[in-house]
């Protein structure tokens, strides 16, 4: 008779898992020697964090539920910053943790805490197995529930006990395909007659745009309607960023050079838009009128308050907009003219010959092709990424603008890398969020991972010593001092690299790529262009309306 620990291997078996990515734990003896005898890869990291971060980039990169474990109390609980960003970000993730036994308590309370209740507050599911009889069942709902909209986590409590009994043979529970529906007619013709009447109309991509289902559509209805388009940040690469379409990304919530397309809008079509996001403009009393597309119903919130919305499976309902617009939009291109004007300006310097954040952006993008995959990690680098790099391809620049959590770059580089090992992948991080999970550079190693890992060093917590800067108080508590990242990285069994010219960057990055492996490159970063642009610059533009901050 099958155990409870194999039923449950056998239903991950069953819903096409490749790979679990964690650290066992006594709690989970179980479940891991059936691993070992399953079909199914166990991917053992140094940290639970970083296991979490793993598979929660699976599912954002495949669609389907990435899977992870670890044991009871400590080990579950580091699982939380991963639940966390898997939840606003919408990636489907599995989380199975172990437990001490619920039929007896030989060991009392030792470890115990309520993981279960713990984890409420960050999943859309967390159970308890309580019976072997009821894995196959359970499992099956829970990969159901990762993958509807709105994606996220899901969390199953494994005691090891139940793990441990053996149970009649029960029958696993296949997948089916769950098709979305596409929005009714009624909304369809109402935003339809919205957008044809709209003077200077702006379409916006934002973080839902950029499931694997939907974009080839996407681009299509740019296409066909010929409006031009911005991105948020993790709605990058949803449409061809070379596109003669694309107007920017909107890295600010205001005043940055897109937002004059922005503002001059008198209608914005935004697909996929997450308030989960960074505001990527701020609606207020006047201005733009707004058609929301979208997998769900728009939440509503201070900033962002559509007028019609757009309801249902993504791609096919753009298409069915499609047909009520194409060829009946004589205004479509109004605001394309600002076009060449912000792209001109936020390009600006990229070729200096020093470490200035445009500079590092430019060098990048010229050794990545256009399915090489950059994972930023977070600090001030990703808002000069998410305004400086053009993407061609979807999910190419992964970047968390949801939880948007430090610790996260280098994990999921290395999922990129384990799922498409012929494609360049990088991680960017700065010092501070490398050293949160820099561990896993000999997970890295000994998977034999192809990977470029690009650190940033200024010493400090650089975003917050930024805005501690803009907002006039005194410079404290930020710095702090770095081991010799390359031999760090040598210490691993990685190749380190420190570049001190700028003109000997790019060359380096190429070199890494093409030795293959596992490369650590060191660069100094020259932040001063911050208050240049971001504070200074900007803010001569245009002034905010008082409208605009209600």
């Amino acid at each position: 008779m099958p155990k409870g620990s194999e039923l449950l291997v056998a239903a991950l078996e069953n819903e096409g898992v490749e790979r679990i990515f964690g650290i066992p734990g006594e709690e989970n003896l179980d479940v891991v020697e059936a691993i070992r005898t399953s079909s199914i890869e166990l991917v053992l990291t140094r940290h639970e964090q970083a296991a979490a971060f793993m598979a929660a980039t699976y599912g954002r990169l495949t669609g389907k539920p990435g899977v992870c474990i670890s044991t009871l109390g400590p080990g579950a609980l580091n699982l939380s910053t991963g639940a966390a960003y898997a939840l606003l970000g919408a990636m489907p993730m599995i989380m199975i943790t172990g437990q001490k036994g619920v039929l007896s308590s030989r060991q009392a309370r030792f470890q115990v805490v309520d993981v279960v209740a713990s984890m409420k507050p960050l999943t859309k599911l967390s159970r308890q197995i309580v019976s072997p009889s009821i894995i196959p069942t359970l499992v099956r709902e829970a990969f159901r529930i990762a993958q509807e909209e709105r994606p996220g986590p899901v969390h199953l409590e494994l005691p090891e006990d139940i793990a441990a009994e053996e149970s009649l043979p029960v029958s696993m529970v296949p997948p089916h395909p769950a098709e979305l529906p596409v929005a009714n007619a009624e909304a369809l013709d109402r935003a339809a007659e919205l957008i044809r009447h709209a003077k200077r109309p702006l379409i916006m991509l934002g973080a839902a745009a950029s499931r694997p289902r939907s974009t080839s559509d996407l681009a299509n209805f740019v296409i066909r309607t010929g409006i031009p388009y911005f991105t948020t940040q993790m709605g990058k690469g949803t449409v061809p960023g070379g596109t003669e379409l694309y107007i920017g990304t909107a890295a600010l919530s205001e005043r940055d050079y897109v937002h004059e397309a922005i503002e001059r809008a008198d209608l914005i079509v935004t697909i996929g838009h997450d308030t989960i996001e960074k505001p990527p403009f701020i609606m207020g009393k006047t201005g733009p009128q707004v058609v929301h597309v979208g997998y769900q119903p728009a939440t509503v919130e201070q900033v962002y308050f559509p007028q019609a919305e757009v309801i249902g499976d993504i791609g096919p309902s753009l298409k069915l907009l499609a047909d009520r617009l194409e060829g009946q939009l004589p205004d479509a291109k109004a605001l394309l003219p600002l076009r060449s004007g912000i792209l001109e300006r936020v390009a600006a310097r990229a070729q200096e010959d020093r470490f200035t954040p445009q500079r590092i952006v430019h060098d990048v993008r010229a050794v990545m092709p256009p399915d090489g995959i950059v994972a930023l990690d977070n600090g001030m680098y990703k808002i000069w990424f998410a305004r400086n790099y053009r993407t061609q391809v979807a999910n190419t620049l992964l970047l968390d603008n949801a939880l948007a959590t430090m610790g996260a770059g280098l994990p999921s580089a290395m999922t990129a890398s384990l799922l498409y090992p012929h494609r360049r992948v990088m991680a960017v991080c700065g010092d501070g969020g490398f050293m949160m999970n820099s561990q896993e550079l000999e997970t890295a190693v000994r998977l034999k991972l192809n990977l470029v890992i690009l650190v940033l060093e200024d010493g400090a917590y650089g975003m917050i010593r930024w805005k501690q800067a803009v907002d006039a108080f005194p410079d404290y508590g930020m710095t702090f001092a770095n081991p010799d990242f390359v031999t760090y990285a040598e210490a691993y069994g990685a190749k380190g690299h420190r570049v001190e010219r700028i003109d000997n960057f790019a060359p380096t990055l190429e070199q890494a790529f093409s030795e293959g492996g596992i490369h650590l490159v060191l660069i100094p970063v020259d932040y001063s262009e911050n208050k240049r642009v971001l504070v200074d610059e900007l803010s001569k533009r245009l002034p905010v309306l008082p409208e605009q901050t209600a």
